[in-house]
């Protein structure tokens, strides 16, 4: 079976969902399937250099084949006029076409080229089906639906939502397209024997043993929740809980949002329990996953949520909002405390989980065995290559 994974850009400036397809590849290509990535060199919209890649050329990795194409000319829109020539010259090479974002120019014209190619494909939207998503430039999105995307539903062999509750409050814009739910994948850290790896980290940071971490790592932007997490901290503070936040995220999107968290927190009695990290990756990424107590996640919408099921791995019980729509999981495997976009009730839960260290415990260590059975990218990749296959034989 020969894939391909059509995504605008893998680049770790936007976040996790873009990068999954890192994941997948190697996962599927351990199943037998044959998996080429498309992409493009696109590594930020406001003035970032391209990504330092070989052009239009396969480079093998991990028992599969990346190609990058030059972003260009709209750079902003991640669009590649040279990715779409390969797809036009190459698409009867493959069976079938992952293709993972919508309203991304390259990705709309990839799904139009793979129609009149006859190559059958699947759309993963990452979210932008959600209302709450297709709020912001709601004109412009309802135009490109009208002309482009509904058509590109239409013809798609499937939808990949990575959530039933994704799938449930999607938009479709009248079509009816199969919906093919399949969560993202997670790779476990290596863990450190003894507490090592926390122990180093609690030190560096200056944490004493005793108070707990309480840790969000996610992308720094308003839907993430931080208007409501930061005040519920301070909440906690001023009645006389101890514990020590750890920030870890950026924002190159959007600096100034970015610069306005730290700000608030900088001047706020939280100063002097935080720790502000920037983007974390590798080694440290992991350490904090595990050396947290408690993970926290309030955002406003999250289709699927992949930083909580990297903390769920870690074996961290997670807080989160209502609208990380892995959040019927973390309910149902009692992997953490689940509550509304709301400051009061943030508090509550954070007051659960801070006062109750064996019950923190207990959730983190049925987060871990949760994610492990149902997050692993080898469970992903054999549900998606069973979808594949029943695609092709229809």
């Amino acid at each position: 079976m020969k894939i391909l994974q059509i995504v605008p850009s893998i680049s770790l400036i936007y976040g996790g969902p873009s990068q999954m397809v890192l994941g997948l590849a190697p996962a599927l290509a351990q199943e037998g399937a044959e998996v080429t990535i498309l992409t493009t060199d696109s590594n930020g919209d406001i003035g970032q250099k391209p990504l330092d890649v070989p052009l239009n050329r396969p480079i093998k990795q991990d028992g599969y084949e990346i190609i990058y194409f030059r972003c260009a000319p709209f750079r902003r829109y991640k669009f590649s006029l040279d990715l779409l020539q390969w797809l036009k010259h190459h698409a009867q090479e493959f069976d079938l076409a992952h293709i993972h974002a919508l309203f991304s120019p390259v990705s709309s014209a990839a799904a139009i080229a793979c129609r009149q190619q006859k190559l059958p494909y699947i759309l993963r939207p990452l979210g932008t089906l959600d209302p709450a998503d297709l709020r912001k430039k709601k004109q412009l999105k309802q135009l490109y639906a009208a002309i482009i995307e509904r058509q590109n539903l239409a013809g798609a062999a499937a939808i990949h939502f990575t959530s039933n509750q994704e799938a449930k409050i999607s938009q479709r814009f009248g079509v009816s397209t199969p919906d093919l739910v399949i969560p993202l994948g997670v790779k476990e850290g290596e863990r450190r024997r003894g507490g090592e790896g926390e122990n180093v980290l609690r030190k560096q940071f200056g944490i004493p043993a005793e108070i707990p971490l309480v840790l969000f790592m996610s992308r720094i932007d308003p839907k993430k929740g931080l208007n409501l997490l930061i005040p519920a901290l301070e909440k906690l503070l001023s009645i006389g809980y101890k514990f020590h936040f750890v920030l870890a995220g950026t924002n190159p999107q959007d600096p100034d949002y970015e610069q306005k968290i730290i700000s608030q927190i900088q001047n706020s009695p939280l100063r002097s329990h935080t720790t502000i990290t920037g983007f974390v990756t590798g080694e440290l990424k992991v350490s904090l996953l595990q050396a947290a107590d408690l993970f926290v996640l309030p955002s406003y919408y999250e289709n699927f949520g992949i930083a909580v099921a990297e903390a769920m791995v870690a074996g961290t019980p997670v807080v989160i909002s209502d609208q990380v729509h892995i959040c019927q999981q973390v309910r149902d495997s009692e992997s953490g405390w689940v509550g509304a976009t709301d400051v009061q009730v943030l508090v509550e839960l954070l007051q659960a989980a801070l006062q109750n260290p064996e019950e923190r415990q207990r959730r983190g260590l049925n987060a871990r065995q949760y994610a492990l059975q149902h997050f692993s990218w080898d469970a992903i990749a054999r549900q998606t290559i069973q979808a594949y296959q029943k695609i092709l034989t229809n």
